[in-house]
């Protein structure tokens, strides 16, 4: 999906509609049913959910199958941009293989954002707070804060170490049992 989007960009200004990201999406199911038929498996055997943020010219597209989640930050508020789609059942979520298609929440709206968050249904306990259904300040201006004032621009090694070991820590283990893997921009 990246490359697709990549190769998107060099040819055209706008963000692609929701029909070809399915069009994509549907290529992507294909492969990998080829895939699954070389190694003798089904599809399914290659479930994953999808989160993907694209920022460009003022423009957001956010892109979501299953469980995961996409917030931002506007004027120092956190908003839910893509709130995770679970399942029918507990500990269920949706899946880019999943049958007869895949369920997508495309979201393209204007972007006064300057910082993001996208992060897999492991830390959601402790980032969202489900009854208001938004994200917990508490948790994302701490995280995004020494993002905000790095003076280094693109993958921050030293700082993506750290917060691997913070979600990897005891106080974060002890409330989660699953993946926990939490992508932060910062825009500031």
């Amino acid at each position: 999906m990246a490359a697709r989007l990549r190769g998107w960009f060099e040819r055209h200004d706008a963000m692609p509609d929701e029909d070809l990201v399915l069009d994509w999406l549907d290529d992507l199911r294909d492969t990998l049913s080829v895939v699954a038929e070389k190694r003798k498996v089904t599809r399914r055997q290659f479930a994953a959910t999808l989160a993907m943020l694209v920022v460009r010219r003022g423009e957001l597209l956010a892109l979501q199958v299953g469980d995961s989640s996409i917030v931002g930050r506007v004027d120092g508020e956190w908003v839910a941009i893509c709130w995770p789609d679970s399942g029918e059942f507990a500990s269920t979520t949706y899946f880019v293989t999943d049958d007869p298609e895949v369920r997508l929440n495309a979201v393209r709206a204007p972007s006064t954002h300057d910082g993001f968050a996208v992060f897999s249904d492991g830390i959601e306990t402790i980032a969202l707070q489900q009854a208001e259904r938004r994200p917990h300040p508490g948790f994302f201006g701490p995280m995004i804060r020494p993002v905000d004032t790095a003076e280094a621009a693109g993958k921050l090694v030293d700082l993506s170490a750290a917060l691997g070991r913070y979600l990897d820590g005891p106080a974060i283990c002890e409330r989660t049992d699953d993946d926990k893997t939490l992508v932060l921009v910062s825009g500031a």
